[in-house]
């Protein structure tokens, strides 16, 4: 029996009607044409995740502007001038080098910028990410709280990528703890509300384990 292909519009409705109310989806759509990413807005959504900053200018000057940007990848210190005036979320900062500057850039744009710190907790050398010593060096220092036009939201983490569930949950759980554990850091740039994990394979786990952001692409545009 021929398996019916699903469209843009109805494989994101359907992964939407699965998510808790508490639960921001962000439709990864790096690599993919703005005629895809218009097929979901038209659809409903409003939060696009890219991992290039030069893609997601390009889509950005093409597109609505009521859409949220949001930077996913890895962030290099000398690409964050172009993306100031209009992103809305910076999900991987993994340094305090790299919040200097987007405090630097959101000074000189007068603008706030929201970030989440990238907590490292998988098994693979590759991801990016601070540990935890290094995260609570972080929010302790002064440097960090004197840094006036960013606020710190919340974190993000990647699980290893397995199949071994139990794994991956482990790794959840881990970063979750990590979160309730950060609540007691206060400064003014500071306010932990937004935990970000899962993506397409294995988004019900995070969820199940405290995620309230899931960035998910394959299951709504394909693959590459």
């Amino acid at each position: 029996m021929k398996k019916i292909k699903m469209s843009i519009k109805e494989k994101l409705l359907d992964i939407k009607s699965s998510l808790p109310p508490h639960v921001t989806l962000v439709a990864v759509s790096k690599t993919k044409p703005v005629a895809d990413l218009m097929e979901a807005y038209e659809a409903g959504q409003r939060i696009f995740g890219e991992n290039k900053i030069q893609e997601m200018t390009e889509k950005w000057q093409q597109l609505p502007k009521d859409i949220e940007w949001h930077m996913i990848g890895h962030v290099q210190s000398n690409k964050v001038k172009y993306m100031i005036p209009y992103v809305k979320l910076i999900h991987g900062v993994d340094s305090l080098k790299l919040l200097k500057e987007i405090n630097r850039q959101a000074v000189r744009w007068r603008k706030n910028i929201h970030c989440l710190l990238q907590i490292h907790i998988a098994e693979e050398e590759t991801k990016f990410g601070l540990d935890e010593n290094e995260l609570k060096d972080l929010l302790n220092s002064e440097e960090f709280k004197a840094m006036a036009n960013i606020k710190v939201i919340g974190l993000m983490g990647m699980a290893t990528f397995t199949n071994n569930q139990l794994q991956i949950k482990r790794e959840f759980q881990h970063l979750k703890s990590i979160f309730d554990h950060c609540q007691q850091f206060t400064s003014d740039n500071l306010q932990l509300t937004t935990l970000s994990m899962g993506m397409s394979g294995d988004y019900p786990i995070a969820i199940e384990c405290g995620s309230t952001m899931v960035r998910i692409g394959s299951s709504i545009f394909g693959g590459r």
